[in-house]
């Protein structure tokens, strides 16, 4: 398991290159061969995926583009079982077989309880999910076992007491606008990784983007003090930084991001006293500036019986209200969106996109107010 100790930058496959954005297995086959290949030139082994990315296809692509193309003892492989998908104990065995054919393995470096949390945990707990992940690695079929976690630290709290015997790693969100933000709480959930000896790897270092796409007021901030560091480099340093941290994931889409990343850890420097202060700070100018949390997962989308592209859409009504004078130029992209897939006012409020959103934001009343800011405005926009 030294491999998930030590500082290293993790490739996540969650959000891999697409021809067509608005369809999410239209894998660009050849840039994502390319990224996955200078990602290991550089030195990277650690490759994180999951059987619901990319429409259940993430794991077809992940065997096409390394699994098929390079041997097997030069990379790690992760995957995870999908606590929202399986119907009883049996299915588990289905997904799990369904999963090593999908990547052409015959064992998982490390296989996680997938986005675990309050909706899911009860469940896990009464179908045998934690006794299930133990079968399959005393069986050989899974090196290490770890849990990837959604949720508020008394929960983590209450499965690591239950079930941390069983649980070799956590994968947890830590990122310097999350670090005490009162959903995510990223430094408690941190500490009591530390606190039940559990190494850590991060999701969501730059939360989905955001931190690369910061309000000028934080980008400025760090760029003033960073000495040519980007802002991706600036997140990854506070993410590995902390203790307890071992690999940090990153979704990479361009050569140029693989070479910045992968330079962080080339040594790496972990940031000082007067630099944490400093990241900090922009987290706070970020949280002000942010009017809904979202890190573009997509979970929410996965049997929205509208099909409401919900994460396009939170990432235009933060635009839009971070600089209300680019309120028209938004308008036009959502009303074009809307017309190729649904509106914001289509929302049944079912309630379903709630349930399944890591954030734990209030997706229906986000959607209400998208429908007045939008859905009523008069604008040219491109009909297709």
């Amino acid at each position: 398991m030294e491999w998930l100790c030590r500082k290293q930058l993790g490739f996540g496959c969650m959000r891999l290159p697409l021809l067509d954005p608005k369809d999410p297995t239209s894998f660009d086959h050849d840039q994502i061969c390319q990224l996955f290949d200078a990602f290991l030139a550089g030195g990277g082994t650690y490759f994180d995926t999951a059987y619901t990315y990319h429409g259940y296809q993430g794991e077809l692509e992940v065997r096409r583009a390394l699994v098929e193309r390079h041997p097997r003892h030069t990379f790690q492989l992760i995957s995870k079982l999908p606590l929202r998908d399986f119907t009883d104990r049996a299915d588990m065995e289905r997904i799990f077989q369904e999963q090593m054919e999908r990547c052409g393995v015959d064992f998982f470096d490390g296989y996680l309880l997938h986005n675990m949390g309050t909706n899911v945990y009860r469940r896990c707990c009464e179908h045998g999910g934690f006794d299930f992940v133990r079968q399959k690695k005393d069986e050989g079929r899974i090196g290490s076992i770890g849990m990837s976690f959604h949720d508020k630290p008394e929960l983590l709290e209450e499965i690591l007491e239950r079930y941390g015997e069983g649980i070799d790693f956590l994968q947890l969100q830590i990122n310097y606008s999350d670090w005490e933000e009162p959903s995510v709480q990223s430094r408690r959930c941190l500490e009591l990784a530390r606190q039940y000896e559990k190494p850590v790897v991060v999701m969501e270092p730059c939360k989905g983007g955001a931190l690369i796409n910061l309000p000028e007021d934080a980008a400025e901030l760090l760029r003033r003090e960073g000495n040519g560091s980007s802002l991706a480099a600036w997140a990854l340093r506070f993410a590995a930084s902390q203790e307890g941290v071992g690999v940090v994931l990153s979704g990479m889409n361009a050569l140029e991001q693989i070479a910045d990343n992968l330079s962080v850890f080339s040594p790496f420097r972990p940031l000082n006293q007067e630099e944490e202060a400093l990241i900090l700070k922009a987290g706070e100018l970020v949280n002000a500036n942010t009017a809904a949390a979202c890190t573009g997962c997509g979970y929410c989308t996965h049997g929205c019986p509208k099909h409401i592209p919900i994460p396009q859409f939170l990432s235009l009504y933060n635009a839009a209200l971070r600089n209300p004078a680019t309120m028209s130029n938004q308008s036009v992209y959502y009303n074009n969106l809307s017309l190729a897939t649904a509106k914001a006012g289509d929302c049944i409020g079912c309630g379903q996109c709630e349930a399944a959103c890591p954030q734990h934001l209030p997706v229906i009343g986000y959607l209400k107010e998208l429908s007045n800011l939008f859905d009523g405005r008069t604008f040219f926009a491109v009909r297709r």
